[in-house]
């Protein structure tokens, strides 16, 4: 079997230029984190705030965290003083409260708008409309910088469904670039798993979240 660092080298070395890996590390050791940073990933993603805010103090400063999880706005405290990006704002609610502790904090906020993209209901995100109203408005939040969309496609064996699920949420961020070209950061999409990357690539992934294919299954 690889290691950490093998499988590290081996998806950097299949991923073009201007793609970047999110390691997703959640459940996984900081031994293993360590292992990744030393293969020269510098970014990772988790998901549940107190791993993020345990994890954190305990990695070099130079490490990026991307938050790619339901946040609850209680739990911001544990996020935002080490995220230098959320990936999933899936609420007006939520939105609202990052750009108020951005304010309270003196910091600006880099997000990605989480689409509902996929069959299933218990995913959260934000409908096609709600993205379009809060970008219409995008200055009333000045604390938050909008970078682009986030999507989960269907978890399915389909390869169908993955491609038309991509393909919806390519569309939308290429419409939505055009549509608010005030928005000058507005470039990122993240969309692809260990799983899907492959194919997330071809529909203009910048991030590419993936975790099982580096770390294994989770460990605790």
């Amino acid at each position: 079997m690889n290691s950490i660092a093998e499988k590290i080298i081996s998806v950097n070395n299949s991923l073009p230029q201007g793609v970047h890996l999110v390691a997703v590390s959640k459940f996984h050791p900081v031994e293993q984190l360590k292992e990744a940073y030393d293969a020269g990933q510098r970014l990772f993603g988790e998901n549940r705030p107190q791993e993020l805010a345990a994890k954190a103090p305990q990695m070099p400063e130079d490490v990026q965290w991307h938050f790619i999880g339901h946040l609850q706005t209680n739990k911001l405290k544990m996020v935002l003083p080490y995220a230098t990006m959320v990936q999933s704002i899936d609420s007006l609610r939520l939105l609202e409260a990052v750009n108020t502790w951005g304010v309270n904090n003196g910091r600006t906020i880099s997000c990605l708008l989480e689409l509902h993209l996929g069959a299933e209901e218990t995913k959260g995100g934000l409908t096609e409309s709600e993205i379009r109203e809060i970008l219409d408005n995008a200055s009333s939040y000045g604390a938050v910088r909008f970078c682009g969309l986030m999507g989960m496609a269907t978890n399915t064996d389909d390869e169908a469904v993955i491609r038309a699920d991509f393909e919806r949420i390519s569309k939308l961020k290429e419409a939505l670039s055009s549509e608010y070209p005030q928005l000058v950061d507005f470039k990122e999409l993240s969309i692809g798993m260990s799983d899907d990357y492959r194919i997330a690539l071809e529909y203009g992934a910048t991030f590419v979240r993936i975790g099982t294919m580096i770390f294994g299954p989770r460990q605790y």
